[in-house]
C-alpha cells in the first residue's frame, strides 16, 4: 500500500489498517513488523500514541495527542551500539509516524513516509528494532503532515527526549536536567513579515532586494500576508512558569542542561539571570570549541547541552527573553538550597547567536565531490492563504514525493543555501550528521549538527557524506514550511 502524506490527511478518522496487535505494514507491504533477527518476546520500550490532557497549570488543561499519556514523552535512555526493540502503539483513529530525530537509522525505521517508512496504522502497532547511534541528545516526534490542521503533527504533544549514552565518559557534572520547550493551543492569523534578527551576520543585499520585491509585488496585487501560527500557552516540560517543580540546586554545583526546542514553528531563547551557559554540545554532538554565552537561542528541533556553574544564589526564572511568552508560561524556576521567596527575572543584554563561536575557523580540509545550490523563496499566500516555500522554484509535491536528487554512496556533498526570505529556516537532514562549512559569511569546520538555522537573507553551507542507502528526507523543520513545499529527497545509490 503506497500512501503519501496528503493521502493520510484525506483519510481523517479512517484507519489505514484495521485492528491492532503486531500486524503492522512493513516497508515491503507485508504484514510483518520490522524486527531484527531473533528479536522476540517483550520489547525494551513501549510508546503509546493517544489522546491526552496536559495540565499546564491549575485550571489550565489542554487536550492534545501525547506519548504514554504525558508531555513530554518519557525520556528514553539508550546505549550507543546496543540494539533495542521498541513497540509503538497507535491508539488514535488516524495513521501516525514516529521519527527518531538525529539518529542514523534505516529508512524503514527512521519515521518519514517519503523515505518509505510504513505508517503506524490507526489502532495498530509496529515493532521497531534498531541500533541507537550516534551518542548524545536526540529526540522522537511525529512526522505526519498537518497543512492547515493545527490538531495534527508537531502542533500536538508528540515529542520526547532521547539520550544515547556515549561509550566514553561524557565529562563531570553534579546534576543533569532535561528541558523540553513547547507551545500549546495554536491558531492561524494573517501576520506580517516576521523579521528575526537573532542570528549573527548581515543580510546579503541581492537576496534582500529579491525577497522584498517579491513580497511588495504580492501585496500590491491585493494578496494578504500568508498565514502564521501563534500560540495561547507556553511551557517547559509541560508546565507553565511558576507551576512546575523548581529545579533545586546547591551553590557550587555544575548542572548540565539538555534543552530541546519541540516547537512546531518557533525559535526559542533561554536565559538565567546572573549565570552563563557553557555550550558543550549542539544537537547532541560535542562542539569543537565549548564557549560561555549569556543566552541560548534554539531553532525548531535544535538541542543545546550546556553546563551552568551555580554561583549566584537566589530563586531565579530560567526563561524566554520574550516578556509575553515568558509571562504566558515559557520558563521554569531555579531555586538554590536555603533560598525562598518569589522568583526573580532580570533581562540580559541583547545577544545574537553565532554558530562560529563553537566551530573551528577556516575551510574544512575535505572538499566536496559535488555542490548543490539552492535558492529559498516565498510565494506569499499562494495556497489558500498559506505561503508556498519552493527550492529553486520547485515546491515539494506530496503526491509524487518529488523532487529527488541522486547522490552516490561514499561521496561528500555540499548543500549551499541562499535565503531570499526574511524568515529563519531550521534546516534538517534525516539519517545523517552534517558539518557546517560556511555560515554568516565565514568558512568554518568541525561543527556537526542535524539541524541548523539559516538566517533571513543570509547564506549557509553544510557538507555530508552519503553513507545511508536509500532515501533521506531534507526539509525545513518549521511545520508550515515543510508542509507547503520546503522539502526534497536525496536518493543514495
Amino acid at each position: 500500500m503506497s500512501l503519501t502524506r496528503r493521502d493520510v490527511l484525506k483519510l481523517g478518522g479512517v484507519a489505514l489498517v484495521a485492528g491492532g496487535g503486531a500486524g503492522a505494514v512493513s516497508a515491503c507491504g507485508s504484514a510483518e513488523p520490522f524486527v531484527r533477527p531473533g528479536a522476540s518476546g517483550k520489547a525494551d520500550y513501549t510508546v503509546r500514541i493517544g489522546a491526552g490532557r496536559v495540565e499546564l497549570a491549575p485550571g489550565t488543561v489542554v487536550s492534545t495527542t501525547t506519548y504514554n499519556g504525558q508531555f513530554p514523552g518519557p525520556l528514553l535512555r539508550f546505549t550507543e551500539g546496543r540494539p533495542v526493540v521498541v513497540d509503538v502503539h497507535n491508539d488514535t483513529g488516524v495513521p501516525e509516524l514516529l521519527h527518531w530525530h538525529g539518529q542514523l537509522l534505516p529508512a524503514e525505521v527512521d519515521g518519514a513516509s517519503e523515505e518509505g517508512t510504513p505508517f503506524i496504522p490507526a489502532h495498530g502497532m509496529r515493532r521497531l528494532s534498531f541500533t541507537p547511534e550516534p551518542a548524545g541528545f536526540r529526540f522522537y516526534h511525529t512526522h505526519v503532515a498537518a497543512l492547515g490542521d493545527l490538531t495534527r503533527s508537531t502542533y500536538t504533544g508528540q515529542a520526547g527526549p532521547v539520550y544515547i549514552e556515549p561509550k566514553a565518559d561524557p565529562g563531570a557534572y553534579d546534576q543533569e536536567v532535561f528541558l523540553t520547550l513547547k507551545e500549546f493551543e495554536p491558531s492561524l492569523s494573517h501576520g506580517g513579515d516576521m523579521a528575526q534578527n537573532v542570528l549573527a551576520g548581515s543580510p546579503v543585499p541581492d537576496l534582500k532586494r529579491r525577497g522584498e520585491k517579491a513580497m511588495a509585488d504580492s501585496l500590491a496585487k491585493g494578496m494578504p500576508h500568508g498565514y502564521e501560527v501563534g500560540y495561547r500557552h507556553f511551557s517547559v516540560n509541560g508546565r507553565k512558569l511558576g507551576h512546575g517543580r523548581p529545579i533545586k540546586v546547591r551553590t557550587g554545583q555544575r548542572v548540565l542542561f539538555h534543552v530541546l526546542n519541540a516547537s512546531a514553528t518557533e525559535t526559542r531563547s533561554l536565559a538565567l539571570p546572573g549565570h552563563t551557559f557553557t555550550v558543550v554540545a549542539l544537537d547532541g554532538n560535542p562542539v569543537p570549541r565549548p564557549a560561555a554565552v549569556p543566552v541560548l537561542w534554539i531553532g525548531t528541533a535544535e538541542r543545546v547541552s550546556a553546563l551552568v556553574e551555580m554561583n549566584h544564589p537566589g530563586v531565579w526564572v530560567l526563561g524566554d527573553l520574550s516578556d509575553d511568552d515568558r509571562n504566558n508560561g515559557m520558563g521554569t524556576v531555579v531555586e538554590y538550597a536555603g533560598r525562598s521567596g518569589s522568583h526573580q527575572w532580570t533581562k540580559p543584554p541583547g545577544f545574537t547567536w553565532d554558530y562560529r563561536t563553537f566551530a573551528q575557523a577556516g575551510a574544512t580540509a575535505q572538499r566536496p565531490d559535488r555542490t548543490f545550490d539552492f535558492l529559498v523563496e516565498k510565494r506569499n499566500a499562494a495556497d489558500k492563504g498559506f505561503n508556498i516555500w519552493p527550492l529553486n522554484g520547485v515546491p515539494f509535491d506530496m503526491d509524487t514525493d518529488k523532487p529527488v536528487l541522486d547522490v552516490e554512496r561514499g561521496k561528500r556533498y555540499r548543500l549551499r543555501f541562499r535565503n531570499a526570505t526574511d524568515d529563519i529556516h531550521p534546516l534538517h537532514l534525516h539519517r545523517h550528521t552534517f558539518e557546517v562549512t560556511h555560515v554568516a559569511g565565514t568558512a568554518t569546520h568541525g561543527l556537526r549538527k542535524d539541524v541548523v538555522m539559516l538566517g533571513g537573507y543570509q547564506t549557509l553551507d553544510f557538507d555530508f557524506t552519503a553513507d545511508q542507502p536509500g532515501l533521506s528526507l531534507f526539509h525545513c523543520h518549521q511545520q508550515l514550511h515543510m508542509d507547503y513545499g520546503f522539502m526534497l529527497l536525496l536518493r543514495c545509490t
